[in-house]
């Protein structure tokens, strides 16, 4: 069942006069390579229309490919600030996969001009920010913010992986976007990781191991 995000939380914070309220999301916590990155989005709550001019945004997930590029554009036109942020997966091999998540998130609040008042953050929070925050369980379902910085974090991706999809060929990335499927499992037994890979990730040490025993 597609749901349909609200401003509930956003208008708020508006009253207790936090005027910049950021949506935080992020993308590619499941993959295994590539980059986790988050992306955070002020939309301007003073717009009576916004809920409206946003229809189709939801969570990235319920969207097609098409309809996630619409939707990205229709957030950067009309949005106050958004910011981009990325743990790369030696970051995460490196940290673990929730440090380098919030690594990614407090990048993508710290590129917002102007900065935020207040974070409604996707399912975690952020101990290391000061800032106001709420931590919403399926955010990305149900508070328009969260769910317009899903989109924008998942499109970003999406792009970066068929980019790397040229440079690291044979393993599909372009396809995929660096999940598990059985076209990439294949490929990882057959090739290895490539310097884009998760190794701390179960499959992706399996597979080096295989082809170090080959």
């Amino acid at each position: 069942m597609r749901v349909q995000p609200d401003l509930e939380r956003e208008l708020a914070q508006l009253q207790r006069g936090r005027r910049y309220v950021a949506g935080i999301d992020e993308a590619g916590r499941g993959a295994l390579a590539g980059p986790v990155v988050a992306a955070a989005v002020v939309l301007p709550l003073n717009r009576t229309d916004l809920a409206s001019v946003l229809s189709e945004v939801r969570d990235s997930k319920q969207l097609s490919p098409a309809a996630r590029d619409r939707c990205d554009q229709q957030v950067r036109e009309l949005a106050v600030a958004v910011g981009i942020g990325e743990a790369s997966a030696a970051e995460v091999d490196e940290r673990g996969l929730l440090p380098a998540t919030r690594a990614a998130m407090r990048r993508a609040v710290a590129a917002l001009d102007p900065a935020p008042a207040c974070l409604l953050i996707d399912h975690i929070n952020l101990p290391e920010l000061t800032l106001p925050q709420e931590a919403i369980t399926r955010g990305d379902q149900s508070v328009l913010s969260i769910a317009a910085a899903s989109v924008v974090a998942k499109v970003w991706r999406d792009r970066l992986m068929v980019e790397l999809d040229k440079h690291f060929s044979g393993y599909g990335f372009a396809r995929h976007k660096g999940y598990g499927t059985s076209q990439h499992r294949q490929a990882l037994a057959q090739l290895g990781p490539c310097p884009e890979h998760r190794r701390s990730y179960a499959p992706v040490r399996r597979a080096q191991v295989l082809v170090n025993d080959s």
